[in-house]
């Protein structure tokens, strides 16, 4: 991947995070999934979190990122995390528990990807999303 760039800055910063929905519920497919997808994508653009690689499966979802420097990974994830919910609960109501605003479970996945890794990276999460599909 090629080094991104800030107003003074030069940078190559990419993860791999894994997360999960609440009790580790099974609930996105079909539509859910879907929209899980499209917002998940649509709070990174608005965060400056570029999306590599993702994958939403029923109980967990992978993202490959690259986050600009000036954004700690908690604060990145916190951010995509608690948005996301906020946006899932307006699309799909039936969701949300009376007085719970929680979609996802607390805590998170996160490692470093070098160049070494990108392509190991890239091909597990392509297999974890086609094993998915094979299954379903």
């Amino acid at each position: 991947m090629d080094n991104n760039s800030l107003a003074h800055s030069r940078y190559n910063c990419t993860y791999h995070i894994v997360f999960i929905p609440k009790y580790r519920r099974k609930v996105m497919f079909g539509e859910l999934r879907k929209d899980v997808g499209e917002i998940l994508g649509k709070v990174c653009r608005m965060e400056g979190v570029t999306i590599i690689k993702a994958a939403t499966l029923p109980d967990h979802v992978h993202m490959y990122v690259s986050i600009p420097p000036k954004l700690s990974v908690s604060k990145a994830v916190g951010l995509i995390k608690g948005k996301s919910a906020l946006m899932i609960f307006d699309r799909h109501p039936e969701y949300r528990e009376k007085g719970n605003r929680h979609f996802w479970a607390r805590g998170y996945y996160c490692e470093t990807v070098g160049n070494v890794n990108e392509e190991t990276i890239k091909k597990y999460i392509q297999e974890q999303y086609e094993r998915d599909r094979m299954e379903h």
